[in-house]
């Protein structure tokens, strides 16, 4: 089964948010980011990915002052099967993300054109890798 692994704050302070995620809830700060996309601060409750991110680009058509969630992330077992079937329920892939040609080396799941907006232009993405400072999935095969 699909799981949300990850979830993206736009925020106009990261780092100040961050600290009170920190401070009010525990959460575990994981790293900081700083990319051509955004720069914040990636934080895990120990089972979520949180990444509190300033963006550099506006992803959502809200404009680079919105704040508030800005996508989701989901863990699929099937990248490219569910990549399909998102394209053939209507999703349109987002791929105007700009790349650090260094982030290859320091990325912490493969890089792909794995971004797509769904109904009502609401934009997540889908990996086969768990994000970081999220729990591994459970994987029945295996």
């Amino acid at each position: 089964m699909a799981r949300i692994q990850h979830l993206a704050i736009a925020s106009l302070d990261p780092e100040k948010q961050a600290a009170f995620y920190k401070e009010v809830f525990g959460f575990e700060e994981i790293r900081r980011i700083d990319n051509p996309r955004a720069r914040g601060v990636v934080l895990t409750d120990g089972a979520i990915n949180i990444s509190v991110l300033n963006f550099k680009q506006d992803q959502i058509d809200q404009g680079l002052d919105y704040t508030g969630l800005h996508h989701f992330g989901v863990f699929v077992e099937d990248l490219e099967g569910t990549a399909q079937k998102c394209l053939a329920n209507g999703a349109v892939p987002y791929s105007e993300l700009p790349e650090d040609p260094n982030e290859q080396k320091t990325n912490y799941r493969p890089k792909r054109s794995d971004k797509f907006k769904g109904p009502e232009n609401s934009l997540f993405d889908i990996a086969d890798h768990p994000w970081i400072g999220a729990s591994e999935p459970n994987r029945a095969a295996e």
